[in-house]
């Protein structure tokens, strides 16, 4: 039998879905109903530690290449609104809260680009190192908890909180809040009525380990979900996605060594200003400038066996997305939707065994 993903080409993926509105308000509202907005979290959505994400995308740099057709911007401020939401909605926690808003204040530009800068391809977790300490260290956002009669303690870590945070393939409110977006902007995706349906269909269940979990009350909805959650993250496998990240990583290592932007640059600019930096001081090598000018114009790249003269290559294993929900069944037992649903089994089965060529290559401009 075809590996499901087979069809699926870049191509087809970025193409297949009319043009779509979206807006980040909406969706947010999707998430949670105005009606029940945590009116609590207003001042620390001023704080300068989280103002900061505005100026950074959620799709790691790649709203800044042709090789992509994002649909609109989502930065990780809009994230990291969305993680607080999906939190309140389901525990009306504020500790749970807030420790999901902050718990990407660490995030420098052009996000997990930074892991494959620092080889961290394939767990993608270099870029959390620092956010205990910053969220230990900001005095505006201690006075804020104060207030709240909170700590610091209580809201630096979200891995504490497994409604917010857990191991993949689990779902928590991290990974289903940034599946939504990245399906719309990506691919056009998620339409409005299709996130309210499976975001609707959603509790917090008790797992194997007798930990909450969000999971689904309805076998063929965590199905559908499964499936679209699948196929966005096999955009993020295929080698158009993979050479893109690595190829802004080594930019950006190649500015920095030329002295073009700093490394503290990365966390105190937004991607515009660091992008406007590279544009007007482009004196650097031939080698960072041909890389730079060819991430930014590539329309499409070569799925090849091997590497290819004059070309860019990767060859990269990356972090699997994907997820195997849990879902409450009729009698009221809690299993895993591949141990119901054969549907969603074959879909986790052949995205754990898809791989694309070995090696993908763009011709250097």
């Amino acid at each position: 039998m075809p590996n499901f993903f087979e069809p699926y080409t870049w191509n087809y993926m970025l193409e297949r879905n009319p043009p779509r509105s979206y807006s980040v308000a909406d969706y947010h509202e999707i998430l949670c109903p105005r009606a029940d907005y945590p009116a609590f979290l207003t001042p620390y959505l001023e704080l300068p530690l989280l103002t900061r994400l505005k100026g950074i995308g959620l799709l790691c740099g790649t709203d800044w290449t042709k090789l992509y057709r994002n649909r609109f911007y989502y930065s990780r401020f809009d994230h990291s609104v969305g993680v607080a939401l999906i939190i309140w909605h389901f525990t009306h926690d504020k500790a749970q809260t807030l420790a999901g808003l902050l718990h990407d204040v660490s995030t420098p530009v052009f996000s997990h680009v930074s892991d494959f800068r620092k080889g961290d391809a394939l767990t993608q977790t270099a870029t959390e190192e620092p956010n205990e300490l910053l969220i230990r260290n900001d005095a505006q956002l201690a006075r804020l908890l104060a207030a709240d009669g909170l700590t610091a303690d209580q809201v630096c870590d979200y891995h504490n909180y497994p409604v917010a945070d857990n191991e993949i393939p689990q779902l928590s409110a991290d990974r289903l809040e940034y599946m939504y977006p990245s399906g719309m902007a990506l691919d056009g995706s998620w339409t409005y009525e299709e996130i309210r349906r499976t975001y609707g269909d959603l509790r917090v269940l008790t797992n194997e380990e007798g930990l909450p979990e969000l999971g689904f009350a309805t076998p063929e909805i965590a199905t559908e979900y499964t499936g679209h959650f699948c196929l966005i993250g096999h955009i993020l496998q295929l080698n158009e996605d993979k050479l893109c990240l690595h190829m802004l990583g080594q930019i950006m290592n190649l500015a920095v060594e030329e002295g073009i932007v700093r490394e503290e640059d990365f966390m105190t600019l937004s991607e515009a200003e660091i992008i406007k930096k590279i544009d007007d001081e482009m004196s650097g090598s031939q080698q960072l400038r041909s890389l730079y000018r060819t991430f930014r114009e590539m329309t499409s790249i070569v799925h090849s066996q091997g590497k290819l003269a004059g070309h860019f290559c990767v060859n990269l294993r990356v972090k699997l997305r994907y997820i195997n929900p849990l879902v409450q069944l009729s009698d009221g037992s809690v299993r895993r939707i591949r141990e119901v649903s054969p549907k969603a089994d074959k879909i986790i089965t052949d995205f754990l065994a898809w791989e694309d060529t070995p090696f993908g290559c763009v011709k250097l401009l």
